[in-house]
Parts: C-alpha cells; structure tokens; sequence
C-alpha cells in the first residue's frame, strides 16, 4: 500500500504534489491510503483513512523522527507496518545517524547536542579554520547562502554567532537536533539524486532543484558498500563531483520524504518501490 498526503484543502482529494505518484501506483493496481499531514498532533484523525492491515510504504511531507515514530504506532493498531520504522527513519533523517557510515565520502562535520550556541566555538576548534557550512541534524538555509549558511572562515567567531543566529530566526521551531557545521567543499555541476531500495542502487535521477541536469559519469563503486552497510529499507543519496574530480555524498535522506524530480517518471518510482 501506498501513503500519501491528502490535500490540505480538500482531505478526500490526494495532496496535488504527490498525485502522480497515487495515479501511478492506482494504474500498477496497488492501495493507495491518504494521512491527513496537518493533524499529525490528532493521530488516530491523521491515520482514520488507511485501510486495516497491509504493509505500507510513506511518499510525503517531511516530519520530524518523532512524529514519524508517533505515525508509525498508529498504524501499526490497525494492523499496518510501515516498510521503513521509526528508528531507521531517524538514522536516514538525521545527519549523525548516517555520518559515521559514510564519513570516507562527505565533507568533514561536526555538531553539537541541542540549540547551543556556545558550542559553536568547540566545532569551529574541531574544524580548525577555513571555511563551512552551518546547517541542523535535517536541513541547511542554502537559499539563505551567505546570510544563514555560508562561513567564510570558522576561525571568525562572531561569522559564526551571526550565521546561527539568522540560521535560528529562519529555521524556528522547525530547528532539529543541534548545530552542525561542515567543511565547505567546492564542488561543480548539478546534483544527482539517487535511490537505494534494501541497500541497492534502483534510479538515479536529477537533484529536484536541477530537475533538467543529470550529470554523467557517475560512479557509485565506493558509495554502494557504505549505503548497502547501513541495512536502510529505503533512502536517497545526493551526489555531486568535487572540483578535483572525486564524485562527493552532499546528504542522505529517508526516502519516502524526499522529492521526485518534475522531469521524471512517477510510475518509475513506484515500480522500483513495489
């Protein structure tokens, strides 16, 4: 079975963002259920509409581990299992769940536990100059490059107060885990967005934000051994190539939460996940 979101203004209608993927999954004769996203506070609500036992797979909104973890036992007192659970998703939604495993292939990071920022100056010391990339344990401001992202050198600790501070102020209550700085690296071309069902390559499609740009060459040989090692039923990978050449892992992501691209195929994705 599929889960979706319904629409926020409609609840009897799929969530318009993600009813391709329903129509494709409705033509390949698999259940599609609809979560109301917006009462996520008022579960046995948010889960009312799912069918009684079935194995199912999430396509939808980012939610926080918690409430993640709080759907999935909903779901499961009707009798439906979640292919994905509550821990493993929070392992693939929060970078230090995933960062030891694929250290060897991704910038260099370092955070803190909780909203402190006085423990921005240990990372900075971790780090021990040049420059980074602020973000928390699930997401980055990169559309707020150099006001909420970008530190030109950590060793500038007031750049660093002041790029956590608007970080902060953008971010709000949706601030999750704690402060994570990485080392900048500077990369070149577009994204490639890859998905690994059960620890295996199944598509690799352009970054969301670049849904036209699917760079070439991609070399997953050193990436593969390192996903397949952490036993994740579901996930993306998003890949870029460094201006030296070695291709990078810039985030790895759960990935009934991660976006399909507007130039692919839903009905691929389906395939692959059923």
């Amino acid at each position: 079975m599929l889960l979706v979101p319904g629409d926020p203004l409609n609840p009897r209608r799929v969530d318009p963002h993600f009813a391709p993927q329903a129509a494709a999954a409705r033509e390949l004769g698999i259940t599609v259920a609809r979560i109301d996203h917006d009462a996520l506070d008022r579960l046995d609500e948010a889960v009312a509409g799912v069918p009684m036992g079935d194995d199912a797979v999430y396509r939808g909104w980012m939610m926080s581990a918690e409430e993640y973890s709080m759907m999935a036992k909903a779901l499961d007192a009707r009798g439906v299992t979640l292919r994905t659970n509550g821990e493993e998703y929070r392992v693939a939604h929060e970078l230090p769940g995933w960062y030891e495993a694929l250290r060897p292939l991704t910038p260099e990071s370092a955070w803190t536990d909780g909203l402190d920022l006085p423990g921005l100056d240990a990372l900075a010391d971790h780090l021990g100059g040049g420059p980074a990339v602020l973000r928390d344990f699930v997401k980055s401001m990169k559309h707020y490059w150099d006001e909420a992202a970008f530190i030109p050198d950590v060793a500038d600790r007031a750049a660093v107060r002041r790029v956590a501070e608007r970080f902060l102020e953008l971010r709000g209550d949706a601030f999750t885990g704690g402060f994570v700085l990485r080392r900048f690296e500077e990369f070149t071309g577009a994204e490639a967005r890859t998905w690994w069902i059960g620890g295996r390559c199944a598509l690799v499609t352009p970054h969301p934000d670049t849904p036209d740009q699917l760079p070439g060459g991609l070399d997953l040989v050193e990436v593969e051994p390192l996903v397949a090692n952490l036993s994740l039923p579901f996930v993306t990978v998003d890949l870029v190539r460094r201006t030296d050449g070695a291709w990078r892992m810039v985030e790895l992501g759960d990935g009934q939460v991660s976006d399909w691209p507007a130039s692919g195929d839903p009905a691929d994705l389906i395939k692959a996940l059923f």
